[in-house]
Parts: C-alpha cells; sequence; structure tokens
C-alpha cells in the first residue's frame, strides 16, 4: 500500500513540473521531440467540422477539432534499422498530447522499455469526450499517417529509409474505436505486431476479434471493474473459447514479464482504477518491454 500511494504521489508531482515546460524541453534529455502537423493527420475532419454537441455541451471545431499535431519521439540510443518499427499511441476522452503524457508518464515508460522503436502520437478529439478517430478511420489511414512520417523523418535525416517494421498501436478508454479502425481499415494490418487497450474495450469488438483470427499480433487487454469494459472483455473472452482459440487470463496482482512474454491472447483483470491501468504500475513500459519490437542496444 506504501508503495501504492508513493506511486500516486511521485506521479502528481511529476504532472506539475511537467506542465511549467514545453513538451520538447520536457523530454529533452530522454530524446529528440517533434510536434509537426500532417495532412494525414486525425483531424480537422469534415464529420466535425460543425464541432460536436454531446450531452448538453458544444464542442467546437475550432477548439476541439483542428489540431493537426502529431508527436513524434526519438529516443537515445535509437539505431535506425532497414526497416523503422513503430508504437502508434491513442488518448481516450478529453484528454490531448500534453496531458495524456504527462498523466500516463508515457514517454517515460516508453524509454524504460528499451525499445528501438520510434514513438508517434497523433492528436485526437482534443479535450472532447469523443471516440471518434476522424482521418484514422478511413481507408488507408493509418498507412497515409505511417507514410507521411516517415518522410518527414528522413527528410530531417533521422532514419535513412520509409520502410515500415512492426507496428504496436495502443491506447486508452475511448481509443478502442480509432484503433480497431485502424487496425481493419488502416492499410498496414500486416505490420501489425500488438495491439494493447488500456480498460478500453467498449465495442467494435468484432473487429479485434476478426484480427485475432486472421492475424498472428498480440492482443493484450486490461480491464477494470468498474471502468464499463468488464462485461465486453468476458464477452470476447466467452466467444474465444467457443471458437476453441487459447487465451490467457489472470490477476494483474500476479501477472509476469514472463507470462506476458509468452503468450499472444491475453486479458488482465486488475484491481485498479480506470485511469490508474497506465502507469501506476508501469503497465506501459511491460507491455511493450515484453513485446517483440527489438532492444536499443
Amino acid at each position: 500500500m506504501k508503495k501504492y500511494i508513493a506511486a500516486i504521489c511521485l506521479m502528481s508531482t511529476m504532472i506539475v513540473h511537467a506542465y511549467s515546460q514545453s513538451l520538447p524541453d520536457r523530454y529533452s534529455h530522454l530524446g529528440n521531440l517533434m510536434i509537426p502537423q500532417f495532412s494525414s493527420a486525425p483531424f480537422p475532419h469534415p464529420d466535425r467540422a460543425q464541432g460536436r454537441f454531446y450531452n448538453n455541451q458544444t464542442f467546437s471545431a475550432r477548439a476541439h477539432y483542428s489540431d493537426s499535431s502529431v508527436a513524434i519521439f526519438i529516443p537515445k540510443g535509437f539505431a535506425p534499422e532497414k526497416s523503422i518499427d513503430l508504437v502508434l499511441y491513442f488518448h481516450g476522452w478529453n484528454n490531448n498530447i500534453d496531458t495524456a503524457c504527462a498523466q500516463f508518464q508515457l514517454i517515460e515508460q516508453f524509454v524504460e522499455s528499451k525499445k528501438n522503436a520510434i514513438f508517434i502520437f497523433p492528436e485526437g478529439p482534443k479535450d472532447s469526450p469523443d471516440s471518434f478517430g476522424g482521418r484514422m478511420e478511413e481507408t488507408g489511414g493509418l498507412k497515409n499517417l505511417v507514410n507521411d512520417v516517415l518522410n518527414y523523418l528522413k527528410k530531417e535525416n533521422r532514419i535513412k529509409t520509409e520502410n515500415a517494421g512492426k507496428i504496436v498501436l495502443a491506447g486508452h478508454s475511448g481509443a478502442y474505436r480509432v484503433i480497431s479502425f485502424a487496425l481493419m481499415r488502416g492499410g498496414m494490418t500486416k505490420n501489425i505486431s500488438d495491439v494493447i487497450l488500456f480498460d478500453a474495450l467498449y465495442g467494435q469488438t468484432e473487429k479485434y476479434a476478426y484480427w485475432i483470427d486472421r492475424y498472428k499480433g498480440r492482443f493484450v487487454n486490461i480491464y477494470t471493474d468498474s471502468g464499463g469494459t468488464k462485461n465486453e472483455s468476458e464477452n470476447l473472452m466467452a466467444d474465444l473459447k467457443g471458437w476453441g482459440k487459447t487465451f490467457f487470463a489472470k490477476e494483474e496482482k500476479d501477472l509476469s514479464l514472463t507470462e506476458l512474454k509468452n503468450n499472444r491472447l491475453i486479458f488482465i483483470h486488475t484491481d485498479l482504477t480506470h485511469n490508474e491501468v497506465l502507469a501506476v504500475r508501469r503497465q506501459f513500459r511491460d507491455y511493450l518491454l515484453s513485446s517483440k519490437l527489438q532492444n536499443i542496444h
């Protein structure tokens, strides 16, 4: 319990400190962070050109659906290979690149995983209660974004090839929707080595089930009792059992890195709350650490 409380206090202190710095400065000691804007980014998008009215509140296009920023982070020690491995992260409701990075220590955990990959974080519905993925829901949306990122990095002399290698798709909460469409329509499904859902399996489950059945990538789903994902997670497990597909299910507190490495379909029930599933136990780090991405040498 003391360790748990200490971890939360440390995270709170780091968040307060983080907001006093610009994003690139905040992470300069860990690597190089760039935030270009791309036409292939999720927003702006015609379907949110008038903003969105939800729960008696208007979320304007200008404030919430006009930011085409894509954060690109290259960790110290990264060595470009013949193909470039990528970790794409998508935020959930009422969040943005800045707040999510600070709250969940995403870049710190990415660095701690010591993977020879590049971290990509496109802006979603900014500070909005919305799961819509914008251009990421369109056919070829993921491919267009990845191509723009790699082309940009090559022009900046950060890499020498525009060939994408393994791709990890990860996200929290409402990110379930954008990930499912990127997975099925994005044009790079064969590259996707891991799908990681942080208390995020609210729907679009048929898309995940199709990918699980047709492809060989690892599926990691951590879910809570009160986050709204428990029933959908249990229903998917029941379906997999009915289809004769082997999966691994365990309580998070008893889970080991070896089990994360040695299983493909992983369902993790946690005693934590919805916003604690990413960082309190360094989950993002461990799920990347146990992936098949190459390590930094």
